[in-house]
Order: structure tokens, then C-alpha cells, then sequence
């Protein structure tokens, strides 16, 4: 049986050229922009970023635009080079975001952008992250959460893989989703402090576009009045000083 890292790097080389596809368009592109910017008010205008789990570049490209400099590192040989085409003048490395190939206190912030529920040993990867950050150095992630609209995906996710569908996301990858407890006491035993969690997300990529704008309307009120519909979990955390 493939191991489930190759698995998930066979697939995003495989899908390398047409992933911006999937945010090229109206609904893509708004649903990348609503997410990413949860990570970047969380994060440093000014400084140094490292985005794990990087893909094409989207979020280097968006994060860079604030003044920033940013590195990417992706498992994913030919996403890593559409990044370096997407952004030349920033640092992408093909690695894994359990064994980070940085120094000690390399970054005045990290971000991980729909990739956390990937990794097989979450708490390992946070310690890579405590020890790539400079003291004061911030962290934001936001990735699938167990909640209600998310109890049926992985189901859905084998069931499209059986039947062939061709779609970028849609592959069963076994992803753990997780919810405020297990985030909070991964990043609490990882070291970090001023641990934030919120539930964004409820106009999803995949909704035929009259639903999607209606969703998009009422977002911010289900964000924050009816969290359990939405379904992507965000954390940020501070390194101490």
C-alpha cells in the first residue's frame, strides 16, 4: 500500500499545473481571500514568513504584497516550482513540515494554509515551527475543523477517489480534523502562548454561485454567531520572548 505522504505528494504533483484552476474564478478566488485573510491580520505586516504547505505560491503572493519577505516549503516537487514562477524573488524548498530544513530561530512568522489536517504527527510539526520562529514570532494556521458540516467529508472524499472523480482536493488522504481542545493543547504543549481559535468559512469553493453569494452575505453572521456551520478551524499563537 503507497504510504500516505507519497500519496498526497503523487497527487499535488499531478495537479500542479491546473491547481490555480481551482481559484481562478469568482468563487475561488474570494474564498482564498476570505481565509487568507484571517492569517494575515494574525500575522506581521513587516518581516520574515515561512508558509508550510505552500502549494503554487497563493498565499506568499498575497502575504509579500503587505511589505514582507517570504520562503514556502511544499512535499510537492512541481508545486514548489510554480510557486518559484508565481513569486521569483522568494525562497521555496521541497520538504516536509515535520523535519523543517531551517535554523533555529530563522522567521518572524509562520503560516500553514489548508495543510495541518495532512500531517500524520501534528505535535512534531509545531515543535518545528516553536523552533524556527524568532521569540515574539507569530503562527497562524487554518485548515478543516470537526464540526457538523465536516462529519461527512471523509466519506465523500473516498467515494469520489473510487469513482475517478478529477478533482484537486477531493482524494482521501486520511486527514484528522480537529477541534478547540486538541488545538489548544497541541499548541499549548508546543510552547506557545496567546493561543486564539475561530471558525471561518461557510461560503464554500464548491457551492454553484447563487448559493455561494448568498453564503458569502451571511458569513460573518454565521462566523460568529453560529460557529458550528462553519467548518474550517483557525489558530494563532505567539513564540514567547
Amino acid at each position: 500500500m503507497i504510504h500516505r505522504q507519497e500519496k498526497i505528494r503523487e497527487h499535488y504533483d499531478m495537479v500542479a499545473d491546473t491547481y490555480d484552476h481551482h481559484y481562478d474564478h469568482y468563487r475561488g478566488r474570494n474564498y482564498h481571500t476570505h481565509i487568507s485573510n484571517f492569517l494575515i491580520r494574525a500575522l506581521p505586516e513587516q518581516g520574515d514568513l515561512l508558509d508550510i504547505g505552500c502549494g503554487t505560491g497563493l498565499f506568499v503572493e498575497k502575504y509579500i504584497r503587505h511589505g514582507g519577505t517570504a520562503a514556502g516549503l511544499d512535499i510537492s516537487r512541481k508545486m514548489v516550482e510554480q510557486a518559484r514562477r508565481r513569486c521569483p524573488g522568494c525562497e521555496f524548498t521541497v520538504g516536509n513540515g515535520e523535519n523543517l530544513p531551517f535554523c533555529d530561530s530563522s522567521f518572524d512568522s509562520v503560516s500553514s494554509l489548508l495543510v495541518f489536517s495532512y500531517v500524520k504527527r501534528p505535535e512534531t510539526m509545531l515543535g518545528e515551527v516553536y523552533r524556527v520562529l524568532r521569540p515574539g514570532g507569530a503562527v497562524a494556521i487554518c485548515t478543516l475543523g470537526k464540526k457538523l458540516l465536516t462529519r461527512g467529508i471523509p466519506a465523500l472524499y473516498q467515494i469520489s477517489e473510487k469513482m475517478k472523480v478529477n478533482h484537486v482536493v477531493m482524494k482521501d488522504f486520511g486527514e484528522y480534523y480537529y477541534n478547540e481542545e486538541e488545538m489548544n493543547a497541541l499548541f499549548s504543549s508546543a510552547g506557545f502562548t496567546d493561543i486564539a481559535i475561530r471558525w471561518c468559512s461557510f461560503a464554500h469553493i464548491d457551492m454553484i454561485d447563487p448559493l455561494f453569494h448568498l453564503a458569502s452575505r451571511i458569513e460573518p453572521f454565521v462566523e460568529k454567531r453560529v460557529p458550528q456551520l462553519a467548518y474550517n478551524i483557525f489558530v494563532s499563537a505567539r513564540k514567547p520572548e
